[in-house]
């Protein structure tokens, strides 16, 4: 039997960096010049998550691969209609890591697969080792990853954490289900192309009575027979776009290899003269460094009085 440990704390970095960067005011600047306002907001993000969960479990996921990930050799189309990040957004970005790992939180990327990757592979590995999964996260795409009833995405300090049956209800599909539900109906965020005239409903409906995408490709006439609007011309729709709704699912499909190595999941001490130097250099002033301090006593006592009960056992 595995042993229950602690839960590990999965961060999406990305979505917490850009609701900061388009919603604060450019009040912050670095000494080079660029506006910090989504350094500032993610930083107090962090600091807020620390505050409240103490996790001792936790690791960080950045977006490097954009225009380069794998998919990109599966579907050249795939993401294409974002932008790269210009100079000052590519600044904050990289502060952002640093910050993250000046706090003493493993900060991960790659220039190959995406942070929803990294955080599947990461997951998965927790799982295996006994760890309840919380992915930190407002993108519902990451729901795929709650396999376990007591795995949790939540989007901190916005929504109250789902789990897996709560997806169920608001999305009308299984975790399990989700990556071939929106191989489906497509999914224009990324720029993946959906079965035309197929939507959300037909879409829930075929995957209630066929669990996924595999067994509705292995349906064929069956199909047609299901008490779904248009059955009757979704067989041959189906096999038209077979090679599509395969490579969709291909991209939809959080991938669980990502090269993350064999790192170090459990939260290192804050580098408090680090952090120092980090705000004055991002202009930062000194109300997220003295959270970051308070912090950094609170957990030394806590660890220090863990210890000493330890020793008199």
């Amino acid at each position: 039997m595995v042993t229950r440990k602690p839960p590990l704390y999965l961060v999406d970095a990305s979505i917490y960096i850009f609701r900061h960067y388009f919603t604060l005011p450019q009040r912050w600047y670095s000494g080079e010049g660029y506006p910090t306002q989504a350094v500032y907001g993610y930083l107090g993000f962090l600091l807020g998550m620390l505050e409240q969960v103490q996790p001792q479990f936790m690791a960080v996921a950045f977006d490097e691969s954009l225009g380069q990930c794998f998919r990109n050799t599966i579907y050249p189309d795939y993401k294409a209609n974002r932008e790269l990040p210009d100079d000052a957004l590519a600044f904050q970005l990289r502060a952002c890591a640093e910050v993250t790992a000046i706090l003493g939180i493993l900060t991960l990327a790659s220039d190959s697969h995406e942070a929803d990757d990294i955080i599947g592979t990461l997951a998965e590995r927790g799982r295996d080792d006994g760890h309840p999964i919380a992915v930190i996260s407002g993108d519902k795409d990451l729901a795929q990853l709650l396999l376990d009833d007591d795995a949790l995405l939540w989007d901190f300090d916005r929504t109250p954490a789902r789990d897996r049956f709560a997806i169920k209800r608001e999305l009308g599909v299984w975790p399990e289900q989700l990556a071939d539900y929106l191989a489906l109906v497509g999914d224009r965020v990324d720029n993946i192309p959906g079965l035309p005239g197929v939507g959300a409903k037909t879409a829930i409906e075929l995957l209630a009575h066929c669990a996924s995408l595999d067994g509705l490709l292995a349906a064929g006439s069956e199909i047609a027979n299901l008490p779904v609007r248009g059955a009757k011309q979704l067989p041959e729709k189906i096999a038209a776009h077979r090679q599509q709704l395969l490579m969709a699912q291909s991209l939809t499909r959080i991938a669980l290899d990502a090269p993350v190595g064999e790192p170090a999941l459990q939260r290192a001490p804050i580098a408090l003269d680090k952090l120092d130097d980090f705000c004055q250099r991002m202009g930062l002033g000194t109300t997220l460094k003295n959270r970051a301090v308070k912090l950094a006593h609170a957990r030394g006592q806590t660890q220090r009085i863990v210890k000493e009960a330890s020793h008199t056992r």
